[in-house]
């Protein structure tokens, strides 16, 4: 690369140099020459209007005046010569005194003894000259002969060539000054991109491209002033799917499109705001902000969203994957202990009680899945209340599920996610607080009446100190020890919120707590039997 600036850099200079050269050299030459004509001129109008050489060649004066007189302004002057001529052309003075009397030499003498004045280019005794013309007149305006001065035009070729040397001379030190720019140039252009060549340049920006819309999710970036300067594909479609389409989002302000990211801690604090929650155009998305970070100053932030439509599906499937697991894993061990109790009781040929042990163990599972399934129309939901009674029994902690109403399944399958966002982050905070009680109890209970869905979950733990209730859901309070707590209630309060609801909180220290959730929930149009 620096090769090649400094070549293209050299050529520029050279052949900008090569044309001002030949554009300065002419004009300077023709500004010479008119500059030594132009003195040419003065020179023979001035003796023109001389009363010695009137008087000489009036005769009434001595011509030797007029000799003496010419001498005097050649000298002064420094101009080849200085003829005084009367009208038959004969010379009154000359740099050679022995050619005075003789015709003037040259041809071009003609015009100005009819009066005109000109300037012209001749061979005389003296060589080749610039000759300036000027007719002589007496008092009465009579023509009684004329002056004629000329300038040598080998002085005039070394004028021109002595202005030539000097801009070559300036132009092969702008030359030089120019290669030595080049090379500046180069080498600044090559530090400034961190030492890649074009070409790697070139491919870096066409993989960074192909990665950015390779990505699945949308990615937007903006500069200090919020204005969109990238957006990829994935964010485009997104845009398009929230009813954005046909509008160019680089150059737009990100608050015309994500009017609720939260910015100014982003950009002023340096502060990474993660997986938070955003209306765009009505599509509820999942953000991540992060700033843009060089030389420690801020020079704009990105920001990453998912479809939460998407993020949500794909949370009821690992909701229910990893529910199911547990649910298995509990009852296996579950199961592992009454069998050994069985076992025992058969080799201590206890057969009546083996009989009546396992007609509970039926009964009860029978009572506890059955209650669930039949009042709890939605499979999910279900499902998934059931996974937290194993939870719970494998950490000796009695839940406990009465539904005073039949629950239809929701409308819409987004609510479903929701209840158990709110449900699971409740009983587990429940079932850590009640786990090293001799006897924790959970009571989980439901109840849907007019378009109304009411949850009641309540606890026999610790409770929640009375200075932390006000704070219990804000994002990162928690009075549990260790990293990422105190995100479980704050989620609950943001699904709460979405789903337009209210949660009321009672506790008492050391009698329990409990959580009552009131949402609109409108019942979809099949249940799950």
């Amino acid at each position: 690369m620096s090769t090649i600036i400094v070549f293209f850099v050299c050529l520029v200079v050279l052949v900008s140099l090569i044309i001002t050269n030949l554009l300065i050299t002419d004009t300077a030459s023709s500004n010479i020459e008119g500059q030594l004509e132009d003195k040419a001129v003065n020179i023979s109008l001035t003796a023109a209007e001389s009363q010695v050489i009137r008087n000489g060649l009036q005769d009434r004066g001595d011509e030797g005046a007029i000799q003496d007189y010419a001498m005097a302004i050649q000298r002064a002057t420094d101009v080849l010569f200085v003829v005084a001529m009367d009208m038959e052309g004969m010379r009154k003075s000359h740099p050679n005194a022995e050619l005075i009397g003789e015709g003037f030499v040259g041809g071009d003498e003609k015009r100005v003894l009819r009066g005109e004045a000109y300037t012209s280019r001749s061979e005389g005794t003296l060589g080749e000259s610039v000759r300036s013309f000027t007719p002589v007149f007496d008092q009465d305006q009579n023509q009684i002969g004329a002056v004629a001065v000329g300038i040598s035009l080998k002085e005039v070729e070394a004028a021109v060539e002595e202005n030539q040397k000097k801009i070559l001379i300036g132009s092969l030190i702008g030359l030089l000054v120019g290669i030595l720019g080049a090379f500046w140039l180069a080498r600044y252009i090559k530090n400034s991109l961190f030492g890649l060549e074009p070409y790697e340049i070139a491919r870096i920006h066409e993989e960074r491209n192909q990665m950015l819309h390779s990505a699945y999710e949308g990615i937007i970036a903006i500069d200090k002033e919020c204005n969109i300067v990238l957006a990829n594909k994935s964010a485009r479609q997104l845009l398009q799917k929230a009813g954005l389409r046909g509008k160019e989002p680089v150059g737009m302000p990100i608050g015309e499109i994500l009017p609720g990211a939260t910015l100014d801690s982003v950009l002023e604090k340096k502060k990474t705001v993660l997986n938070e929650e955003q209306n765009l155009n009505g599509l509820s998305i999942i953000s991540n902000q992060v700033p843009l970070l060089v030389n420690d100053g801020v020079i704009g932030a990105m920001i990453t969203f998912r479809d939460k439509t998407e993020l949500n599906r794909l949370a009821e499937q690992l909701t229910g994957v990893e529910m199911y697991a547990e649910t298995l894993r509990a009852q296996s061990h579950e199961f592992m202990n009454q069998l050994h109790v069985v076992l025992g009781m058969i080799k201590l040929e206890e057969y009546e009680q083996v009989a009546g042990f396992i007609a509970k163990l039926v009964d009860h599972q029978a009572h506890e899945v059955g209650t669930i399934a039949h009042h709890l129309k939605d499979a999910v939901f279900a499902g998934f209340m059931i996974g937290k009674i194993s939870y719970a029994r494998e950490a000796h902690v009695e839940l406990s599920v009465g539904c005073e109403t039949e629950i239809p399944k929701p409308g819409n399958p987004e609510v479903t996610h929701e209840l158990i966002t709110i449900a699971g982050n409740i009983i587990d905070n429940a079932i850590d607080n009640v786990s090293g009680k001799e006897s924790g109890r959970i009571q989980a209970s439901f109840s849907y009446i007019d378009d109304l869905l009411t949850m009641t979950i309540t606890d026999n733990g610790t409770g929640i100190p009375e200075e932390q209730q006000d704070a219990i859901f804000t994002k990162g309070v928690s009075n549990k020890v260790g990293h990422d707590r105190g995100y479980g209630l704050y989620l609950v309060k943001k699904a709460v919120e979405k789903l337009d609801g209210s949660v009321e909180v009672r506790s008492e220290p050391n009698k329990g707590s409990t959580f009552e959730i009131i949402i609109p929930y409108e019942a979809g149009g099949d249940s799950d039997d």
